[in-house]
Formats: structure tokens, sequence, C-alpha cells
């Protein structure tokens, strides 16, 4: 008869016995401390309306219907520049000031016309006296009147030129902002001779408080975007700040080259953040009709090639509940298999209770 030795039976004994015991302890042990309690945030688990996303390329632009090229309404030598590019201007601000020979040419003529214009004043008010003396016919007097009224109308016409020119009182023509923005495009400098064949604008003006983000669309997502669809918009030099907006206007045409259609998407630029020709990144959000299970996207726990959720029932019973992720869009994940609609999970500092819970 073969006998085990009397110290390898205590060693299996007490192997036998100190396993259930460890497992025991590890699972009546575990609570929630009243202070990890406080560090934690529960949330519910819901059908949520199923979303759907998708992420372009873009650039920001000046709003075009809140823009405005500057021209200069006749030739001559820039005298005094008075901004530059990226300033901040007013509405009829002076932006420079020009010498014009054109200008004089006008003065010279609202002169002559306001001369004329006395002159045929004059002529009516004598042609109605005779008149009414008898020494001059009423044909006289309806001549005169005539020559009054077309001397009034030419110097009407010249007044109206220089004030459309904000001729200054030594006679030179300065150009104004027509809107309040930033000068985005400046094509001017000091001193510079210009004319009517080769000018071109002098600047260009765009009212920044509100933007727009021209998105790219290749052609397989064509069918994926529409108007009224939310948009979440994220820059190089802002990457942590969202700026949300909604796709406003769909262009029906690709371009010949990149073979993209372009879409837009409005945004307010408080503080002008956002500066023309940024580059941009686009979420689209799409809700769909179907409904599935969601959680937030910041309670799922992924380890070991899979998703966790904390499971919570009360400070003594928190499970580790293995899920399945279908998509996560924004800030929630949608479940396609491991939760139920109703149940709670730890939502902020999971990873506390499922370290605690796994070591």
């Amino acid at each position: 008869m073969n006998r085990i030795p009397l110290g390898l039976l205590a060693a299996l004994a007490l192997a036998s016995c100190s396993k259930p015991e460890v497992k025991e302890e590890k699972k009546e042990g575990f609570r929630l401390s009243d202070t990890m309690l406080k560090q934690v945030e529960l949330d519910t688990v819901r059908l949520r309306p199923v979303q759907s996303e998708l992420t372009f390329s873009g650039q920001i632009i000046s709003n075009e219907d809140q823009t405005a090229k500057v021209f200069p309404l006749v030739g001559g030598i820039v005298e005094d520049l008075k901004v530059e590019l990226g300033d901040h201007v007013t509405k009829d601000q002076v932006l420079a000031v020009v010498r014009s020979g054109e200008i004089a040419d006008v003065q010279n003529q609202s002169s002559s016309a306001s001369t004329d214009l006395a002159i045929a004043r004059k002529n009516l008010a004598v042609a109605e006296d005779q008149f009414a003396d008898g020494l001059a016919s009423e044909r006289d007097v309806v001549l005169a009147r005539e020559e009054a009224r077309r001397a009034a109308n030419n110097a009407n016409k010249t007044r109206k030129q220089l004030s459309i020119y904000h001729v200054t009182p030594d006679g030179r023509y300065t150009i104004k902002a027509p809107i309040s923005g930033f000068i985005t495009e400046k094509n001017v400098t000091e001193a510079m001779q210009y004319n009517d064949s080769n000018v071109d604008h002098f600047f260009t003006i765009a009212n920044l408080d509100q933007v727009w983000v021209m998105a790219n669309v290749f052609e397989s997502d064509i069918a994926k975007v529409k108007v009224g669809y939310a948009a979440d918009v994220t820059t190089l030099a802002y990457p942590d700040r969202h700026f949300r907006g909604k796709i406003d206007k769909v262009f029906n045409v690709l371009d010949p080259e990149s073979k993209v259609m372009k879409v837009r998407v409005r945004l307010p630029n408080p503080g002008y953040l956002l500066k023309p020709a940024m580059y941009a990144q686009v979420r689209l959000e799409n809700t769909e009709g179907t409904k599935a299970v969601a959680v937030p996207a910041k309670a799922v726990v992924f380890d070991k090639d899979r998703h966790f959720v904390m499971v919570y029932k009360d400070r003594t019973h928190v499970e580790t509940r293995p899920v399945v992720i279908s998509k996560t869009v924004g800030d929630y994940s949608y479940v396609t298999a491991g939760l139920q609609p109703g149940e709670v999970v730890i939502a902020k500092n999971q990873l506390l209770v499922y370290d605690e819970l796994n070591d």
C-alpha cells in the first residue's frame, strides 16, 4: 500500500481551502467608499435615436453677403493711406486720401455751374420784371425760365458728383469704408499713381461677426448630406474648441478638378477667433429614424481588446460587464449586446472602480 506523505496531504488540504476563501473575500469585501461615491457619476442606459457622423475637410471664408470690395471712382495719386491689412474699420471711416486731376475738373465744372446758375436766375428775374412793365414778351420769360432750369440741373449734377467722391475742403478725394469690418485684402500703397485702365479694387472689407465654412464632400458621400444637418467644426488653431452650426447651403455641382461638392456651414464668430483661410475639420451629424441602446461614451472602458462598462446596482454590487459597441457618435456609444435600457452605469471615474475590481 502506497502512502502519501503527511506533509503533502497538509499542503493539498491548505491549497483546497485557501482558493475559495480568496475569491469570496474579494466579492464580499468590495464597497464603494463615501469618497469614491462622490467622485463617480451615474447614468441610466436608455434608447436613443441613432446618429450617423461624417467627417470632411473644409476652409473658413468670410461671409460673402457681408463683404465689400472698395474701388476708387477716379484716377489720381494716393497721398495718405490710413489703414493696413487686418485693421478693423467702421462704416464711413476714411481709408485713403487721393489727389486727383479729375476731381479738380469736377470742382471747376461745379464752380462754373454755380456761376451760370446765378446768372440765369438774375436774367430770369430781369425778364419777369420787364414782362411786368410791358418791356418783354412772355416768350422771353419762358426762355429765361428754361435757361435757369438747365443751369440748376447742371449745378445739382456737379454737386452730386462731388458728394459721391467725398471731396475734402482742400479738394482731395477720400475713399471711405462702405461697411464696418476687417481689411482682408489690400491692393494699394502710399504714393501709388493709378488711372481707370490699371487699377483694381483697393480694399476688401469683411464683417467677421459671422463666417462661412466651406466643406468638401466627395462624390460617394453626396447622398448623405442635406441642408439642416448639424455640424461640429474644429480648427488647427483651437483643437479643443468646438464651433456648432448647421448646413444652410448645398452647392449641387462638382468641382471639375477636385471632384468634390461644396456644402456651406454658417458659424457665429465670437471674439473673431475664426479667420478667413483657416483650415477646418467638419463633422456632420444626422439623426436616423431608428433607436438603439446607448451609454455615454465616457462610461466605456477599453481593455484587453474588449469594451466594458461598470454596471451599478448599489455601493456593494458593481459589475464589470462586457459589451459590444457598434459605433460612437459624439458623446454616446451605441451598444448592440450586454446592456438593457434602465440599467445604471458609472459614467465618470469608472476606471478607478474597474481597476479595483479587476486587479
